[in-house]
């Protein structure tokens, strides 16, 4: 190992409250800062008093950065990664950044932070003991449903993300494929309106048709 450090910083899902005393020192120590949407992040080194300057790495532009960023690291930079909420690496861009770093002898420290399936399988009230976490559902629709399939036996406890504009259309899917199961919808974890909402697959269907879904979901089956 030689050269800096890479910081995978994990941040507040939604309460500025849960950054922790650690993450905050990192974020402002660090040569710089890698960030999903500078923008956002701006406002969170504001917050902390951080004057890291800030690069853009997200989905988009993750090959040609991540050549640049394991350069800057091996010449003694260290430098925090974080992604718009939660823990970088999960769901998010981070993770080849992650593999290309080990392959290049670079040191790598995790700052733990908030987890919104974590949070919300801890007070979802289904199994904890075993669970698989699936992020997001492919957005093809023949993908999707192969996915779905491939779950249908899965005895632990399923979780996925979901944007609240294609909420229905993961409903009307699950019923299909995997019947009316019992299922928990968590949304806006950690903040003013965060809900969790406890019952089965068809009511929670009927429930967003009443009640049009806000926020961003977890979505525990």
């Amino acid at each position: 190992m030689s050269g800096g450090v890479l910081y995978l910083v994990g941040t507040p899902i939604g309460n500025l409250e849960d950054l922790s005393e650690r993450a905050k020192r990192i974020l402002r120590e660090v040569n710089r800062v890698a960030a999903e949407d500078t923008r956002r992040t701006a406002k969170l080194l504001q917050h902390i008093g951080s004057e890291a300057p800030l690069l853009s790495f997200h989905a988009h532009n993750e090959r040609s950065r991540i050549p640049k960023l394991i350069e800057s690291l091996r010449n003694g930079e260290d430098i925090a990664v974080v992604s718009d909420a939660g823990n970088p690496g999960i769901a998010d861009p981070c993770e080849r950044l992650v593999r290309d770093s080990i392959d290049a002898g670079i040191t790598i420290v995790p700052i733990p932070g908030p987890s919104a399936f974590l949070t919300a399988i801890a007070a979802s009230g289904l199994s904890a003991g075993r669970f698989r976490f699936e992020g997001f559902l492919p957005t093809q629709k023949g993908a999707r449903r192969a996915r779905l399939e491939a779950l249908r036996y899965e005895p632990a406890t399923v979780l996925f993300y979901e944007a609240p504009h294609r909420l229905a259309q993961m409903l009307e899917e699950l019923e299909n494929e995997w019947g009316d199961r019992a299922i928990v919808l968590a949304r806006e974890l950690t903040k003013m309106y965060e809900e969790f909402w406890r019952g089965s697959v068809k009511a929670a269907r009927i429930e967003i048709e009443e009640r049009p879904p806000r926020g961003e979901y977890v979505v525990l089956v």
